[in-house]
C-alpha cells in the first residue's frame, strides 16, 4: 500500500496531416502540433515522470535547413522543462525577428520544433539510471535524411544480451548493452540495407544520385524493415519511430503486453498508450479511437498515407492487467468500470472477515487511485444492505411501526475519509537517514472518524513491498482505536517480477515472497527451495523456449489464504493494538474485471514470452546466493 510501483512509460506521436498554414489559419498558430504534444504528455504523465523527451520532423526542407529537432529533461518536472525550452526558444526568436510573427514560412525555416511530424515520451528511471542519457527518445543521425532514424518506446526486453550479440555478428560496434540502443541499432541496420538496395536499384533506373532521394522516400517498405529488426525480440513493447525523410511508426509485441491506441481524421494521425489522452486532448469519441492490434504496426508515410500491417504473427492476447489495475489513467470508459468491479469483487471476502457486522464497520481507501475500487466496494455493500432491509421489511409484514421503518432503512455503509497524503512531507523523507520515524508522518489521520471498537476497511490498489504499510500506515490508522484493521488489495498477491517494462525485479522484495519463505522455514520444507535453485541452475544453459517457471513450487504447498495470513503478519508492526487481516483478489475475479487485459505473470507466474521463466529463475539464482540485482 502506497509503495511505488514504477511504470517505464508513455508515448505520443502526432502526425499532421495538412500544411502548417492550415493550422495557423483554423487554430491561430503554426505551433499547433508543439501545443498538442504538450498535453498528451501531460495527460499521460502518470506513466513516468522521472525524465521526457520530444522530438520533431519538418517535412519538404532545402538542403541545408535543419528538419530534426529534439530536447530532452530529466529535471524535477521533466515536461514542464522540455516546454519551457521549447516555448523560450520560440518567443526568443520572434521577438528578435518581428517578421516572422505571422509568416509560416519563415517559422518553419528558422525556428525549430515547429514540424509536422512529432514524438513524446515520458518515462520512470529503471535500473536506477535517471541520467539525461538515459531519456528517450534516442537519435541516430545519418547524412542520407532516410537514415535519421528517432525512437521512443514503452518496453523492456529480456533477451538483450543475444540482441547484443546479434549486433556485434552483423559486424557492429553497439555503445552500450541497453535495450533501447540495440532495439533502435537492429532498426537501424535494416533501414541502412533497405536504403541502400533501393539506391542501387533506382540508380539502375538511371535516375541521378539526387533524384533517388525523394524516389527512396516513396519505395522505402517500413514493414519489411520492422519485419527483419524485430524478428528476435522477446519482450512487451509499444515501439515508436520517426525516419529523417517524414515516415513514423507504432509497433506492437505480438501479445499485447503494451497498449497503444490511434486516432484519426483528416487533420492528424495520434498514437498514444492511453485511449482517454486522446479522447480529450483531441476532444474525439470513445468509438473513434481504436486500439492497435498485437503484432502490428501503424505506418505513416511522408505523404500522409496511413496503414496497419502485421509485423509479427499475433500469440495468445497477454495485455497487461496492471494496466487496468493501477498504470493507466482511470478516466478511461473501460478501465474505470473494470477497477469499479475490482472492488465489487472483494465485498464477500470482506463481509466475512468483519462477520457480515457492517454496523460497526468503517470504509475507507488509500492512496487515492484507489478511489474507484472503493467505489465499487461500497455499491456492493449498499446492494447487501438493500437486500437485509428488504428481508427485514418483509418478515416484519404490515405490523410495522414507522420507528422499525426509519430504523432499518438507516443503516448504510460508514464511508470515511480516513487517511489524507502529505505529498510535501514525502518528497523531503526520500533520504534513508532517520526514515522510519518519519515515515510515520506521511499521512494525516481523520480523527474521530472510527469509533473505538470499530472494524476499519482500507482499500488499495495492490500490496506489493508492504513498507509503507507497516512503517506507517497501520501505526496511524491503530491511533483511531479500531478493533480490526482489514486491508484489502484490489490485486492478487504479487508474487513473480515483471521484464516487459515495470519496475518489480526482485523476487525478495515482495511481501508475498517473503511470507511464503516465512511459512518454509517454520514448516521446515527449505528443502524445497534448494531443489528449486538446483533446478534453476540447470537451465541457465538451456533454451528460453525449453526454460521452466519452477518458482512456482516456491508457492505451491500453501494456500493463497495461507500466504495472505503470514502477510498479515509480517506486517503487523509491534505494539499495534488492533487486530490485522489482508484480504487479496483471487485471479478468478481478476479475469472476471478485465476479460481484455489476461496478462497475469506477476500473480501466476505464466509468462507471455519464454523469455519470462528465464527471467524469474535468474531472480530466484540471485536470491539464493545473496546478489542485491536485477534479473534483466
Amino acid at each position: 500500500m502506497s509503495d511505488a510501483i514504477k511504470h517505464e512509460c508513455g508515448i505520443s506521436v502526432i502526425r499532421l496531416l495538412k500544411p502548417l498554414e492550415y493550422y495557423k489559419e483554423k487554430y491561430g498558430t503554426a505551433f499547433y502540433g508543439v501545443n498538442k504534444m504538450y498535453l498528451m504528455m501531460e495527460k499521460q504523465h502518470n506513466r513516468g515522470q522521472d525524465g521526457a523527451g520530444f522530438a520533431s520532423i519538418k517535412l519538404d526542407v532545402d538542403p541545408g535547413e535543419r528538419y530534426m529537432s529534439r530536447v530532452r529533461s530529466c529535471a524535477q518536472q521533466p515536461i514542464q522543462d522540455i516546454f519551457a525550452q521549447i516555448n523560450d526558444r520560440i518567443n526568443n526568436t520572434l521577438t528578435e525577428f518581428p517578421e516572422y510573427q505571422n509568416d509560416v514560412a519563415l517559422q518553419k525555416k528558422h525556428i525549430p520544433y515547429i514540424g509536422e511530424v512529432l514524438l513524446g515520451h515520458v518515462r520512470y528511471g529503471t535500473f536506477g539510471k535517471n541520467s539525461i542519457e538515459s531519456v528517450h527518445p534516442f537519435l541516430r543521425q545519418n547524412n542520407w535524411m532516410h537514415r535519421n532514424l528517432i525512437v521512443a518506446g514503452n518496453f523492456n526486453m529480456t533477451n538483450v544480451h543475444e540482441l547484443f550479440d546479434n549486433l556485434v555478428q552483423l559486424g557492429q560496434h553497439p555503445k552500450e548493452m541497453a535495450d533501447t540502443v540495440t532495439v533502435m541499432e537492429k532498426i537501424g541496420h535494416f533501414l541502412d540495407d533497405a536504403v541502400a538496395k533501393l539506391y542501387k536499384q533506382i540508380k539502375k533506373e538511371g535516375y541521378t544520385k539526387q533524384e533517388a532521394s525523394p524516389l527512396i522516400a516513396e519505395r522505402l517498405k517500413l514493414n519489411k524493415i520492422l519485419k527483419r529488426a524485430s524478428k528476435n525480440w522477446d519482450g512487451g513493447y509499444a515501439m515508436a519511430g520517426l525516419l529523417g525523410h517524414g515516415d513514423a511508426f507504432v509497433l506492437r509485441d505480438p501479445a499485447g503486453i503494451r497498449p497503444a491506441y490511434c486516432y484519426k481524421d483528416d487533420e492528424v494521425v495520434v498514437v498514444a498508450s492511453e485511449r482517454p489522452a486522446i479522447q480529450t486532448v483531441f476532444n474525439v469519441k470513445y468509438d473513434d479511437v481504436v486500439e492497435l492490434d498485437p503484432g502490428n504496426a501503424i505506418i505513416i508515410k511522408k505523404n500522409g498515407s496511413v496503414s496497419i500491417k502485421e509485423i509479427i504473427t499475433p500469440v495468445e492476447r497477454k495485455a497487461c492487467s496492471f494496466e487496468r489495475i493501477y498504470f493507466s489513467r482511470g478516466s478511461d470508459k473501460e478501465i474505470y468500470q473494470e477497477r469499479k468491479e475490482l472492488g465489487r469483487l472483494l465485498f464477500p471476502q470482506i463481509l466475512k472477515s468483519i462477520d457480515h457486522d457492517m454496523k460497526n464497520t468503517v470504509f475507507s481507501y488509500i492512496p487515492n487511485t484507489a478511489e474507484t475500487s472503493f467505489f465499487g466496494m461500497v455499491k456492493e455493500a449498499q446492494n447487501y444492505l438493500n437486500k437485509k432491509k428488504e428481508e427485514q421489511i418483509l418478515e416484519l409484514g404490515p405490523k410495522i411501526t414507522s420507528e422499525e421503518l426509519h430504523e432499518i432503512l438507516s443503516i448504510r455503509p460508514r464511508i470515511e475519509k480516513v487517511a489524507i497524503k502529505d505529498a510535501k512531507l514525502r518528497t523531503f523523507i526520500a533520504q534513508d537517514s532517520g526514515r522510519d520515524d518519519l515515515v510515520t508522518h506521511v499521512y494525516d489521520i481523520s480523527y474521530g472518524s472510527v469509533k473505538k471498537g470499530d472494524n476499519l476497511v482500507i482499500i488499495d490498489d495492490s500490496i506489493v513491498r508492504g513498507t509503507t504499510l507497516k512503517r506507517s500506515i497501520l501505526r496511524i490508522l491503530d491511533r483511531l482505536s479500531p478493533k480490526k484493521i482489514v486491508v484489502v488489495s484490489s490485486a492478487p498477491q504479487i508474487r513473480y517480477p515483471d521484464c516487459y517494462g515495470i519496475d518489480m525485479a526482485k523476487l525478495e522484495d515482495f511481501v508475498a515472497f517473503k511470507a511464503a519463505l516465512a511459512l518454509h522455514q517454520e514448516r521446515l520444507t527449505m528443502n524445497v527451495v534448494d531443489d528449486i535453485y538446483d533446478k534453476c541452475i540447470q537451465q541457465v544453459t538451456s533454451k528460453d523456449i525449453e526454460v521452466v517457471n519452477y518458482v512456482k513450487e516456491f508457492y505451491a504447498p500453501f494456500t493463497d489464504e495461507e500466504i495472505s495470513q503470514k502477510i498479515g503478519e509480517l506486517l503487523s508492526p509491534e505494539g499495534i493494538n488492533a487486530e490485522v487481516q489482508i484480504i487479496y483478489q483471487n485471479i478468478d475475479n481478476l479475469h472476471q474485471a478485465c476479460p481484455k487485459n489476461l496478462g497475469d505473470w506477476y500473480f501466476t507466474g505464466d509468462y507471455p514470452t519464454p523469455g519470462g521463466n528465464r527471467v524469474v529463475n535468474k531472480a530466484f539464482i540471485n536470491f539464493y546466493e545473496g546478489k542485491n540485482e536485477r534479473a534483466y
